[in-house]
């Protein structure tokens, strides 16, 4: 659907007081309910595993306790299904009353008194994805507030029951209504995603300006076909995708969905891996009480992080494609690099690459570079640039280099 003129008006007229909240240099890290949860709202039968204070609770437990938040896992953000059916007397959203009873504010202090942050879900649009009350063109400047009182620290706006015209009003405004109430809290806009991620229906300058990151593309599901579904989606248009993010505004490919149910262990690699390369949020969605050690240990790989918390906030690029290989690289700081080796192959056996620092057009130190072995933890050596770097690649598995200079 095209936009109307009086839309697109009203959409720029709203970014002069464009988002100016200095958040989110590096891509976001913490925990979200939806992947593992959904909208679970049995709390008689299901208690444990109910969208709920609860399940929040515990979780914010967990990400405090068992060395989440010391990595940089610090949101635990709410989805869809906490709020009542109805709005409340004054206009405000509101909780659901028996999932929620002590009421969002003490939720989000209880989130806070972890040395963690609290994030939230909306919807620009007249009713939630799930059928919750929505945010409305009207009630904006109003749920901003309600946000900001409640002590929010990140809002995820999602795009349901709405339409073009709306969208390009409405996520302006609320990002001006955001920064209008002076408390700092991150957007994460769902607007791209709607309009099918691409130019000229999405306009990535705008939005740069008025969110700090966005779903361009499809919602992930817990299995390897949705996820190298999306992995070659951003593959495919990445000269479009690459440019406009960087520090303060990130493209999201979705929720991690390593331990969970559809993915093997070297499955759950790619994606790791692969939202490194990406500069993408990492937002896990499992449940922290039963993650097995071997979740952990991929979640909790130190220069994992370092690669995707990369100061310099520049995503990697895919800069070759075979039958069975795929080889992205991401340039950080102080002239290292992350590379990231993907089999594609489904044939049962892992299947040996070999390349060299030439041809990944990896040459700025001519002394050459260490490499190591990111998932398997492994230092491989020093390498000069004609010098030939080996490994094996498991089917639908990964290898992902971190490369340091030597000079």
């Amino acid at each position: 659907m095209s936009l109307s003129p009086l839309a697109i008006l009203l959409g720029v007229a709203a970014c002069a007081w464009c988002l100016d909240n200095g958040l989110l240099a590096t891509p976001p890290m913490g925990w979200v309910p939806w992947e593992r949860f959904r909208c679970n709202t049995d709390c008689t039968t299901d208690p444990e595993n109910c969208i709920s204070e609860n399940l929040i609770k515990a979780m914010a437990d967990r990400l405090a306790s068992d060395g989440w938040k010391k990595l940089g896992y610090e949101y635990v953000n709410l989805d869809d299904c906490w709020a009542a059916e109805k709005r409340d007397a004054q206009g405000r959203l509101q909780a659901n009353p028996g999932r929620f009873p002590s009421g969002i504010k003490a939720l989000a202090d209880y989130v806070h008194s972890k040395g963690l942050k609290f994030g939230i879900y909306s919807d620009m649009g007249n009713a939630t994805c799930e059928g919750y009350p929505g945010t409305t063109l009207e009630t904006v400047e109003t749920d901003a507030k309600t946000f900001a009182e409640w002590g929010v620290d990140m809002l995820k706006l999602d795009g349901c029951f709405s339409n073009s015209s709306f969208k390009a009003v409405g996520y302006p405004k609320m990002s001006a209504a955001l920064n209008k109430t002076g408390r700092p809290i991150a957007f994460s806009c769902s607007w791209p995603a709607y309009e099918g991620g691409l130019p000229p229906k999405v306009n990535y300058t705008l939005l740069g300006k008025i969110c700090n990151l966005w779903r361009n593309y499809v919602d992930i599901d817990d299995s390897w076909d949705t996820l190298l579904h999306i992995i070659e989606w951003y593959g495919d248009h990445q000269d479009t995708l690459q440019p406009v993010a960087g520090p303060g505004r990130w493209n999201d490919p979705d929720m991690l969905i390593i331990g969970d149910f559809g993915l093997s262990q070297e499955q759950s690699k790619v994606q790791v891996a692969m939202w490194a390369v990406l500069a993408a949020p990492f937002f896990m969605s499992c449940n922290l009480r039963t993650i097995s050690d071997e979740a952990k240990d991929i979640l909790q790989n130190p220069l994992l992080i370092y690669i995707n918390q990369d100061s310099l906030g520049v995503p990697g690029k895919r800069i070759s494609k075979s039958r069975y290989f795929e080889v992205w690289k991401r340039p950080l700081v102080n002239g290292q690099y992350a590379i990231s080796v993907m089999n594609n192959g489904t044939d049962g056996t892992p299947r040996p690459f070999a390349t060299t620092l030439g041809r990944l057009s990896v040459s700025d130190c001519r002394e050459g570079y260490k490499i190591y072995d990111v998932l398997g933890k492994l230092f491989m050596g020093e390498y000069k640039l004609n010098e030939t770097i080996s490994s094996k690649v498991t089917p639908t598995g990964v290898v992902l280099l971190f490369l340091k200079p030597l000079c």
